[in-house]
């Protein structure tokens, strides 16, 4: 059945909403830990729940792209797919969360037990913040975006939620801020397994098949994932090791700022990917070429209004103390913009079964990072990081454009916004917000 593109735009519109709504949660956690932690505290914080969150996303051997991909082309085997992946999903998390047990004392020797008790205790939670990844992109995969998106918000707005009395009542410190970070996602957890249970009747036939299915397109993938979550978090995994906890805490906020910006590029990646499967080359890269121009050109104009408030902002919103994140917040403005673009184009190859590509020419230029920030910290400290980030990610972006046509042999996605483009936003949103509007009416009658 085809996607019409009221309804694409629609799981846009919702899914960009849902952004922006958890962006400004996010910010409003960040701004309380921020002024109740101070940059030390801060840093604590960051560092307790870094390693979880890191895990489930560095090793997903490629399972949530994989899922999206096989549900859509076989549908027949969407339970046995999706037992399989539930299965395949906690056994990589505990793996993955005993190796970071192990390994954690020798990454954070700086930190006190205090926080290496936590940054430990909290790798149980792992195999939960996996599910999440792989449970959202299997209800993508059926156009469930309302399912995922709720799935997104729960979390953060009980954390905020825990963080504010605590703050009013004097007793909020790094491993109380942490707790309200994890504890959230359980109940919501079980809400999700109980919507993918009656979503696709999980089930373990055929799990040698599915494992096949899955990992051939999941590995190759996979580099994607990891460039991915590498572009996000070796930045911070590096800083913890090599400058100390206040240090951290000035750029995790700077980080945190500059990230407001992900919300127009993740949203369209979530909807572009599932509809974009199956469709013939020359349309897909129509589809991709106007999603990169509307949603870099949203994004640059918004960072321009972030990097010309920086220096107000960071003092407004975290205080004083965050004031010398400004210098650093310039160049991670331009490195989100990049980045985002970067990521809608890969979602071509993607949809064209050629994930392999990607992977290779990300982990290209993602291997730039590391030996960039391992050479620029400990020289230039904290703007070390944010321009080695910034380097990697133009290769990245350099490498994509050039496959289109060596590899795919198809033209490169035009980049400027074109006057079309405008219109039919315009009459999107129109149309989106007349459907509104009927709906509002009709509850009402």
């Amino acid at each position: 059945m085809r996607i019409t593109t009221t309804s694409s735009s629609t799981a846009f519109a919702q899914s960009a909403a849902t952004k922006l709504l958890i962006i400004g949660i996010n910010a409003a956690t960040g701004i309380v830990c921020a002024r109740a932690l101070a940059p030390s505290g801060r840093g604590a914080l960051s560092t307790m729940i870094l390693s979880y969150s890191f895990l489930s996303s560095a090793l997903t051997l490629g399972l949530p792209s994989a899922l999206t991909y096989r549900l859509r082309k076989q549908p027949e085997s969407a339970s046995d797919l999706m037992g399989t992946g539930i299965l395949l999903c906690f056994l990589i998390s505990s793996l993955s969360a005993a190796a970071g047990y192990f390994l954690l004392p020798f990454w954070i020797p700086q930190y006190s037990p205090t926080v290496l008790f936590y940054a430990r205790l909290f790798l149980l939670n792992t195999p939960i913040a996996l599910f999440f990844v792989i449970g959202r992109a299997a209800v993508e995969s059926r156009g469930g975006f309302k399912a995922s998106n709720l799935s997104l918000i729960g979390p953060p707005l009980a954390t905020l939620a825990g963080l504010v009395p605590l703050k009013f009542a004097g007793w909020l410190t790094p491993a109380t801020a942490a707790w309200c970070y994890v504890l959230p996602g359980i109940p919501v957890f079980f809400w999700m397994f109980w919507h993918v249970q009656r979503t696709f009747a999980p089930r373990l036939h055929s799990v040698l098949q599915s494992s096949r299915l899955l990992l051939s397109y999941g590995i190759r993938s996979y580099g994607i994932d990891l460039c991915g979550t590498m572009s996000l978090y070796v930045d911070q995994a590096l800083v913890v090791r090599l400058l100390t906890p206040d240090m951290m805490g000035v750029y995790v906020v700077a980080l945190s700022l500059s990230r407001l910006l992900n919300a127009f590029h993740t949203s369209v990646v979530m909807v572009l990917f599932p509809r974009a499967v199956a469709r013939p080359p020359l349309e897909i890269v129509a589809m991709t070429g106007r999603a990169v121009r509307i949603t870099t050109a949203m994004t640059a104009l918004c960072g321009l209004g972030i990097v010309l408030a920086g220096p107000k902002l960071l003092v407004l919103l975290y205080g004083s103390d965050y004031r010398s994140a400004t210098s650093i917040l310039r160049i991670l403005v331009l490195e989100v913009v990049l980045t985002g673009a970067t990521q809608v184009m890969s979602q071509a190859f993607m949809a064209l079964g050629r994930p392999g590509v990607i992977t290779a020419l990300q982990a290209i230029g993602l291997s730039l990072t590391i030996p960039l920030m391992l050479i620029l910290i400990p020289r230039l400290g904290l703007i070390g990081a944010a321009l080695s980030l910034l380097i990697s990610t133009c290769a990245r972006l350099t490498f994509v454009l050039v496959s289109f046509p060596l590899v795919l042999k198809l033209p490169v996605p035009d980049l400027l916004v074109r006057r079309e483009d405008i219109k039919q936003v315009t009459q999107q949103i129109g149309e989106w917000l007349s459907v509104r509007r009927a709906a509002e009416a009709t509850n009402e009658v």
